[in-house]
C-alpha cells in the first residue's frame, strides 16, 4: 500500500472531485459520513457524550458535518470551534451553516477562553489541524490539546492527530494530540510509522473515502506499507524435483568468546527460513557447541581460539551473513576487510560487522553491490552520523544506500527498508521482539531467503516482516515480556504456513 505525501493527497482529491464531477463539499460530507458509519457501528444504543473540536480549515470542515450526523441520529454532542485564524475554508464555513440550520450551535474557542470539561467518560473529537499543517500551533492551541490529552477521555482524531505535521517532527511535543484512535482518509500517513512521531497514534485505521483509485495507481509514491498483500507475491514457491543444492549454501561468519550463541541462532534462523546447507564460521571455542546445538549446521573453524583472525573459506558460498558476536578486534577487522575484497557476490552485514565499518569508513567502498546492511539506530548513527529528527535520518540513510549501492534494513517498532530512494515500512512485530538476540535471528533469515534466490530487496522486505509475523505468534503464546530469540526460531515455520493461508483457512482457524 502506498504511502502519500500531503500534496499527492491534495492532487488525489482535486483529481477524484474533477472526474467524479462533484464538489469538494460532496467529498468532505462523503468522507464525515464515513467517519459516522465507523462510530454509530460502535456506539449505537449507548449513552455517551461526544465532544467535537473543530479547526476552521477543512478538517474542521469534516467535524463539523460529522457533527450534524451525529446530532440527526440522537447522538448528545457538543461542538467548539477552535478560532486560531481569521481565515476560513469554504466548505467549513458552509457546514458550520448546515449544523445551525439542525439547531446546534457551536462555542467558539479563543485564546481568551477557558476550556470547556471534559470528563474522562466523554468521547472526544478531534477535527482541529489536519494533514496541511505547516506551522506550530499557537501556544493557546497547544494548550488546549494538551488539556484534551490530560482528560483521560477515549480521543478519535480525524485523517491525523493535531499538531502532527506530515513532513517533520512536531515543533512542540506537548502541542500534539495524543490519539487513542486515528481514523484516516484513504491512505496511511508516513508519520504514523516513525519512532518520534508515531508515538501519538495508538491505533489507526483506513476509511475508503472513494478517491480515484486509477490515479492512486499511478502515483509514484516514496514510500510503501508492506502487508501480507504486498508480501505474497514475492514469495518463492519450493520446487517438487529440487535439492538441497537448489537452495543455496549459505555462510554464517561470527562469534567470539561467550557470543557463539549469536552465531547459533542466526544459523538456525536461516536454516529454519529455507536455505538448503547451512555452514557457520567460528573460532575454535564455537566448535562442540555449535556441533551439539544444530547438527544441521556445518561449522568451520578459524584458526584462532577465541575469535576470527583470518576467515578461509573452503568452498565458495552462494551467500555470507557475517558480523553477529564477532567482536571488532584489530586481526578480526583486518580478516572482514579481506573478505570484502575477494566477494562479489551480495552479503548481509549486521552487528559488530557494522561497527567495524562504521570505524573504517574506506571499507564501505569495498561492499559487493546489492549487499544488505541491518543497523539497529545506534549502529546506524554510527555510519551515516548524528540526525536532527526521523526526517533528516531517512534523508541521510537514503543517501548513504543509493551513495554505496546497498539495501540499508533499519530495525525498529516499524523497520524500514531503503534501496534506490524508496522506503518500504513493515507491520509486523512488536515490543517483546526487543530482546537480545532478536537482531541475530533477521540476519539469518535475510541469509537464508537470499541464498534461495531472492533478489535483494525482496529477501530484505520478506524477511522483515516474516521475522516480525514470527515474534507476533510468540508473543500471542507467551506476552511480550517472555518472547525470547530462540523461540522467534521456532515459529518461522507456523509464520511461513500463516502468511500463505488462504483468507477463509486463516478466518476457519479463528473460529
Amino acid at each position: 500500500m502506498k504511502i502519500f505525501s500531503a500534496q499527492q493527497i491534495y492532487d488525489a482529491d482535486k483529481f477524484t472531485i474533477e472526474k467524479q464531477q462533484i464538489t469538494s463539499d460532496a467529498l468532505m460530507e462523503r468522507a464525515a459520513t464515513k467517519l459516522f458509519e465507523w462510530i454509530h457501528a460502535r456506539l449505537r444504543g449507548t449513552s455517551v457524550h461526544i465532544k467535537l473540536f473543530c479547526g476552521i480549515g477543512n478538517n474542521g470542515g469534516d467535524g463539523m458535518v460529522l457533527a450534524r450526523l451525529l446530532h440527526e441520529h440522537g447522538y448528545t454532542i457538543e461542538v467548539y470551534v477552535v478560532n486560531y485564524s481569521e481565515k476560513r475554508s469554504k466548505d467549513f464555513l458552509l457546514n458550520l451553516e448546515r449544523l445551525k440550520e439542525n439547531k446546534v450551535w457551536p462555542d467558539f474557542i479563543n485564546a481568551e477562553s477557558d476550556f470547556p470539561e471534559i470528563s474522562p467518560n466523554d468521547i472526544v473529537v478531534d477535527a482541529i489541524f489536519g494533514i496541511g499543517l505547516n506551522r506550530a500551533p499557537s501556544d493557546w492551541v497547544g494548550n488546549l490539546i494538551q488539556h484534551i490529552n490530560t482528560s483521560q477521555a477515549f480521543v478519535l482524531a480525524v485523517d491525523i492527530p493535531s499538531g502532527l505535521p506530515m513532513d517533520r517532527s512536531p515543533w512542540n511535543p506537548a502541542h500534539v494530540i495524543e490519539a487513542s484512535y486515528v481514523l484516516s482518509f484513504q491512505v496511511p500517513k508516513l508519520v504514523f510509522f516513525l519512532p518520534e512521531t508515531g508515538v501519538y497514534i495508538n491505533q489507526w485505521e483506513l476509511l475508503d473515502i472513494g478517491l480515484d483509485a486509477e490515479f492512486l495507481e499511478k502515483i509514484d509514491a516514496e514510500y510503501q506499507l508492506i502487508g501480507k498483500q504486498e508480501i505474497l507475491p514475492m514469495y518463492r514457491p519450493r520446487l517438487k524435483f529440487s535439492h538441497k543444492g537448489t537452495y543455496g549454501h549459505s555462510m554464517i561468519i561470527g562469534g567470539s568468546y561467550g557470543k557463539i550463541g549469536a552465531v547459533q541462532l542466526a544459523s538456525n534462523a536461516c536454516l529454519s527460513t529455507g536455505s538448503g546447507l547451512v555452514t557457520a564460521y567460528v573460532p575454535k571455542c564455537g566448535y562442540h557447541s555449535l556441533q551439539t546445538a544444530l547438527p544441521e549446521v556445518m561449522v568451520v573453524t578459524d584458526e584462532d581460539e577465541q575469535h576470527i583472525s583470518q576467515i578461509t573459506l573452503p568452498f565458495v558460498p552462494d551467500v555470507i551473513g557475517i558480523g553477529m558476536g564477532i567482536g571488532t578486534e584489530e586481526k578480526t577487522a583486518k580478516a572482514f576487510g579481506n573478505l570484502l575484497k575477494e566477494m562479489k557476490a551480495p552479503m548481509v552485514i549486521d552487528a559488530d560487522g557494522l561497527n567495524i565499518l562504521a570505524k573504517s569508513p574506506k571499507m564501505l567502498n569495498d561492499i559487493p553491490e546489492n549487499s544488505i546492511l541491518t543497523p539497529h539506530p545506534k549502529e546506524l548513527e554510527r555510519l551515516i552520523g548524528k540526525w536532527n529528527d526521523d526526517f533528516d535520518k531517512l534523508e541521510k540513510a537514503k543517501a548513504f544506500s543509493s551513495d554505496k549501492k546497498v539495501v540499508l534494513v533499519i530495525k525498529g517498532a516499524h523497520t524500514l527498508v531503503l534501496y534506490k530512494g524508496k522506503g518500504y515500512v513493515n507491520t509486523t512485530g512488536n515490543p517483546g521482539m526487543a530482546t537480545a538476540g532478536s537482531g541475530d535471528v533477521l540476519t539469518g533469515m535475510i541469509t537464508g531467503l537470499l541464498a534461495q534466490g531472492y533478489p535483494p530487496l525482496h529477501a530484505a522486505i520478506f524477511g522483515a516482516y516474516l521475522h516480525g509475523f514470527a515474534g507476533d505468534i510468540c508473543a500471542s503464546q507467551n506476552g511480550y515480556e517472555a518472547v525470547k530469540a530462540s523461540e522467534i526460531v521456532n515459529s518461522i515455520g507456523r509464520a511461513y504456513v500463516e502468511i500463505l493461508s488462504p483468507p477463509e483457512v486463516e478466518e476457519r482457524e479463528k473460529v
